[in-house]
């Protein structure tokens, strides 16, 4: 799923580019394409959470880790999951899901004049978001999971 909409980079990319010629270029602008940059930008994040845990790419400050032993490193993240992971995430999904639904039940667009009328899609990720790194945080509980060290 990660490397899917690792893809959006380009997406994004293109598009600023795009929007920066024609605004700069031949001051012509539109704000769909305006919010496609935005939406990128927060499915990337949103979508690409789960494969930062997978590869172990998550910004981590710690003192001790790096030179623990993968079995303790292995006890970490599993006391990582069960502490902090999985209240955060439940946490974000109580919240998120009456938000989500609401959009969803008047298909929320939007709130500028020609943008893109999928911020019910958009904001439907938080909970991707939240199933993706649940779903991947299972892989991490197992006894011999492959995560880099």
């Amino acid at each position: 799923m990660g490397s899917i909409f690792s893809w959006l980079n380009l997406v994004m990319v293109l598009t600023t580019f795009i929007v920066v010629v024609l605004r700069y270029g031949f001051s012509v602008g539109w704000v769909w394409m305006q919010e496609i940059v935005v939406y990128s930008h927060a499915i990337i994040f949103l979508g690409c959470a789960a494969m930062a845990l997978r590869q172990n790419a998550h910004v981590r400050v710690d003192l001790f880790y790096g030179s623990l032993s993968p079995e303790n490193k292995k006890k970490i993240d599993r006391l990582g999951v069960l502490l902090f992971l999985w209240p955060m995430l439940a946490l974000i999904a109580w919240n998120a899901w009456p938000f989500v639904k609401s959009s969803w039940i008047i298909f929320e667009g939007s709130k500028d004049g020609g943008g893109l009328e999928a911020v019910f899609l958009l904001k439907s990720f938080i909970l991707v978001y939240v199933a993706g790194l649940f779903w991947e945080s299972l892989r991490l509980l197992l006894p011999h999971h492959g995560g880099k060290q």
